[in-house]
């Protein structure tokens, strides 16, 4: 049955779409096809040797597949805004150009009156408030329970979803809390899900070289699963692209989806390629615009238990975020307004795309735009404004 939210029986969708013959031609494919065709899982063997595979077209055809049988041409986006609480961290990530030094001058740290002063221009018109940043050295739970609960009193209708895994820590430690108490005593003042960022590979030997000193790969899914475990939904992400191999990028989808099993907590997916402009990682690999698709294509594979994948725009930017969006992916993220953290990385995804651009990008490419909530219980059909083709983004006119 279909319903804005995708159909409830994919599987059944999966076995009467016409196999291309980019999957039926080649041996892998058709065995992953098949096994999937008959509810089972790839394995994590099965994986590495998609990440290793010549035939790109076939994955991606799968990839596209699978995301055709759970969601149709749908494409689900929400409006939303993100405000970084501050930039600095007693980190000092090799990957990350956000960070600052508290004596830096361009440091920050935002107080309630300044956070809300941030959601204010907004208010009127989006459903989710987006909030990460560094580890600030002296806050405690006390500052993000004030933050939270100020905004919820200003702004009941906004989301918020907000701290990656090490700010949870950060704040437990620093607050002498345990993670479980952390997350009630957050939940309680008005966090609503957390975004899943700092995932980078949840290999240990990868976060020694690249992020020394965050939470290891076992923490960032045990608290998660806590997480989890409270009702608290949460997403879960890759920074792929830095000193992993392909299989580590394998084992980092598998470890997921494995928690997933056990807990049913994460709702999206979302994958990112590292971006090295202004950080100080030179060893780093770059990913190619064929990495990133295959990346995508393969996570829709292998993540069967995770509902959706994010083609995030900020990262990918808008053409390359199109292209993802058939091959595997199915969501969009939001309007966005405000960025710092890509943008400081290197991206130049625009800030100022409204959800009538998103909609038209989503359009170019014969979908159709859902509008969602954080929580992805909530669902419309998008109706933009009618406009001449003369405003459509770049991408629409390429497609």
């Amino acid at each position: 049955m279909s319903t804005l939210a995708g159909f409830s029986d994919w599987n059944t969708q999966f076995n009467e779409l016409e196999i291309p013959i980019s999957i039926s031609s080649d041996t892998l494919l058709s065995e992953c096809y098949y096994l999937i065709s008959n509810g089972g899982r790839i394995s994590l063997e099965l994986g590495i040797k998609l990440f290793n595979h010549s035939n790109l077209s076939g994955i991606l055809a799968l990839g596209n597949l699978i995301k055709k049988s759970r969601y149709g041409n749908y494409v689900y986006i929400n409006e939303n805004l993100h405000v970084n609480t501050t930039n600095i961290c007693i980190l000092a990530c090799r990957f990350c150009a956000f960070r600052k030094g508290p004596r830096h001058s361009e440091a920050y740290s935002l107080n309630v009156k300044d956070y809300i002063k941030q959601i204010m221009p907004y208010s009127d018109r989006i459903d989710e408030i987006h909030s990460v940043g560094g580890l600030h050295p002296e806050w405690k739970i006390e500052h993000y329970e004030e933050l939270y609960r100020e905004s919820k009193k200003k702004y009941p209708n906004i989301m918020i979803k907000s701290l990656t895994a090490v700010e949870i820590k950060h704040i437990a430690n620093r607050s002498g809390l345990s993670i479980q108490n952390t997350l009630i005593r957050l939940s309680d003042a008005g966090l609503d899900s957390l975004p899943g960022g700092g995932a980078g590979i949840l290999v240990d030997t990868v976060r020694n070289r690249i992020c020394r000193g965050k939470e290891s790969s076992e923490e960032y899914l045990n608290i998660h699963k806590i997480a989890h475990n409270l009702g608290i939904s949460t997403n879960c992400t890759m920074l792929f692209g830095t000193v992993e191999t392909l299989d580590e990028r394998a084992i980092h989808l598998d470890k997921l989806r494995k928690l997933q099993d056990e807990t049913n907590g994460f709702q999206c997916f979302v994958p990112y390629p590292f971006l090295p402009d202004k950080s100080r990682l030179p060893e780093a690999q770059l990913a190619t615009l064929n990495e990133i698709l295959r990346v995508i294509a393969i996570s829709r594979i292998m993540l069967d238990n995770i509902p959706h994948i994010k083609a995030y725009r900020m990262n990918l930017g808008s053409q390359t975020a199109s292209l993802a969006l058939l091959v595997g992916a199915d969501d969009l993220d939001g309007t966005v307004s405000h960025e710092e953290i890509m943008q400081e990385a290197g991206s130049n995804a625009r800030l100022d795309t409204d959800s009538d651009e998103l909609s038209r990008l989503i359009e170019s490419i014969d979908s159709i735009p859902i509008k969602r909530n954080t929580l992805y219980t909530e669902f419309s059909r998008f109706q933009r404004k009618l406009s001449d083709d003369s405003r459509r983004l770049p991408i629409a006119q390429q497609a």
